[in-house]
């Protein structure tokens, strides 16, 4: 299958230097729940492969499709499929060097443990204003999601999406997720304020979830006609031009059954009209788009 070196992805690293392709995510950030409400049991489902996450708890009731730019990802995805603990990438170790920063804030690790063991939304955004939403972290966060610093790790196309006062609508959005979801039950909670990651087994099913290294809308270009029941899509589309978008859409178009659905997400703000946005439902609580639709409608 050709690859087509149309989007950012293809360079295998979030930094504009040269160099060899790198591990991005060791955990994918995106709640599955909303796909395995979203598509009927028993389709064909494609998947972005990225670590392997979606693709695992898709599989015991799909058939999966795993695709994949970056032969790293595969590889890894790969790796765990087969059983084998989750690491660290490069999106890990960015949060990593974030929380660095929680001392300073006055976020100690048994202020955030006391948050993450409540289970009543109410009192999480009670105590998320009280004790953490302080005018320290504010300064401190926005300051490390200011373009200045992402500068310093992501290349352009990276953020010339992303909508501007960025550290106030990432803090919008988990206060969001906080006064929604129970966080004692919420691994991507836990995963983003104490860095730890749940390692669960593969299940049995993992072993028949098909990778493929290929760009995503060359691969689909390729697959017979009504050939998929579902299109979980993550946020391929932050950082590609709109050529590559409507590439992308005709092919998912083209390839699509009668009643299959699409989930899309982006990091981007979403325009007001959009009443197929999932993004609230997402656990993952980073996204401003989880966008659930007919893939017909795309």
């Amino acid at each position: 299958m050709p690859l087509a070196a149309e989007t950012v992805w293809e360079h295998g690293r979030f930094d504009a230097r040269g160099g060899p392709r790198k591990l991005l995510f060791g955990r994918m950030y995106e709640d599955a729940s909303i796909e395995l409400g979203a598509f009927r049991p028993g389709g064909r489902v494609f998947c972005i492969a990225s670590a392997g996450c979606t693709a695992m708890k898709l599989a015991p009731q799909h058939e999966v499709v795993a695709v994949d730019i970056n032969p790293v990802q595969i590889a890894y995805a790969q790796r765990r499929f087969a059983g084998e603990p989750g690491v660290r990438g490069t999106a890990e170790s960015v949060m990593a060097f974030a929380r660095g920063f929680a001392p300073v804030v006055g976020w100690s690790a048994s202020r955030l443990r006391a948050f993450l063991d409540l289970d009543d939304p109410a009192a999480q955004a009670a105590y998320w204003r009280r004790h953490l939403d302080t005018r320290r972290f504010r300064a401190a966060f926005d300051g490390l999601l200011s373009l200045t610093a992402l500068r310093a790790v992501y290349a352009s196309p990276f953020l010339d999406f992303l909508p501007p006062q960025l550290g106030a609508v990432m803090r919008a959005r988990m206060e969001r997720c906080f006064g929604r979801h129970a966080n004692r039950s919420n691994p991507y909670a836990r995963a983003l304020l104490l860095g730890e990651l749940a390692d669960e087994a593969p299940p049995a099913a993992a072993k028949d979830v098909r990778l493929v290294r290929a760009d995503a809308a060359a691969y689909l270009e390729g697959e017979p006609a009504g050939s998929f029941d579902g299109f979980t899509l993550s946020n391929i589309l932050d950082g590609a031009d709109a050529s590559y978008e409507r590439r992308l859409v005709d092919a998912v178009k083209r390839a699509a059954a009668a009643d299959a659905v699409a989930v899309l997400r982006s990091f981007r703000e979403p325009p007001a009209a959009l009443t197929t946005n999932r993004a609230a439902d997402d656990r993952a609580m980073l996204w401003g788009v989880v966008d659930v639709r007919p893939a017909a409608a795309m």
